[in-house]
């Protein structure tokens, strides 16, 4: 099956949201026969993104990710060897990039758009797993601040939090450095991927604690006041020029 030029433009014009969504479904409907060795760097992304105003726009800043996001789950089709599918999405992205701006919005169906989104919701909601701390050989959790070696950002993005009762709170979806007054947070959310919603806490790094084998972080607090804490005010971050708010907030993690 191949997608015509007319459905491609009219996929081009989408939000960001949607945009990610009809993309995924051209990778799986892309046409053509594909090469026998997928070449991820052919598509000169990073190249595109330098050369071509549209992309380095700010209204564009969330196309660009999802360009990025394409172009690395293409590499993952590549290392499980499925070098078919990965040219057939890396085409795609070929495509996307040559194609018109991305920012306008196109007819399609936002509620339908939300629902798809929704599939990828964890099925595990706060509170709702106890975990293992209570098993005979489970090992002491250690502080963040006193790890040896530190932590990497791909430990952090994506890791499960637990409360100190040990149930699921949800995942880290972010992470940001204070830079100017040196307050790191881990903003943490249950449903969705890597995308703050509705739903986050902003969790002071230094407050919580790991586990030996790095899987899995901690909070100070048990799951029944974990959902008394206040949710994330705006998804644009402007939160942290309110240090007030960030008063508040961080005085709920302190230690007891």
């Amino acid at each position: 099956m191949r997608v015509d030029a007319g459905h491609l433009q009219e996929s081009l014009s989408m939000t960001p949201l949607r945009f990610v969504l009809a993309a995924a479904l051209l990778c799986t409907i892309g046409g053509g026969s594909a090469h026998a060795e997928c070449q991820i760097a052919d598509a000169k992304l990073e190249e595109a993104i330098l050369q071509k105003p549209d992309l380095r726009g700010p209204a564009n800043r969330q196309t660009v990710k999802d360009l990025r996001s394409l172009r690395d789950a293409a590499f993952t089709l590549w290392s499980y060897g499925r070098h078919a599918d990965c040219e057939r999405l890396m085409a795609n992205i070929r495509e996307l990039i040559a194609g018109p701006a991305m920012t306008g919005l196109g007819d399609n169906d936002e509620d339908a758009a939300e629902e798809q989104m929704a599939a990828r919701d964890p099925k595990v909601r706060r509170g709702a797993t106890e975990g293992r701390r209570d098993e005979k050989n489970a090992k002491p959790l250690v502080s963040v601040e006193d790890l040896p070696l530190g932590l990497r950002s791909d430990q952090i993005v994506g890791a499960e939090v637990r409360s100190a009762d040990d149930k699921i709170v949800g995942e880290v979806r972010n992470v940001i450095f204070g830079t100017k007054d040196r307050r790191d947070y881990a903003v943490v959310a249950s449903g969705g991927f890597f995308t703050p919603g509705k739903d986050s806490i902003v969790v002071p790094i230094r407050s919580l604690k790991v586990s030996q084998e790095r899987d899995s972080f901690f909070l100070p607090l048990p799951v029944s006041e974990v959902r008394s804490i206040p949710l994330m005010p705006d998804q644009d971050y402007k939160w942290l020029s309110d240090e007030a708010w960030r008063d508040r907030n961080d005085a709920l993690f302190a230690r007891r």
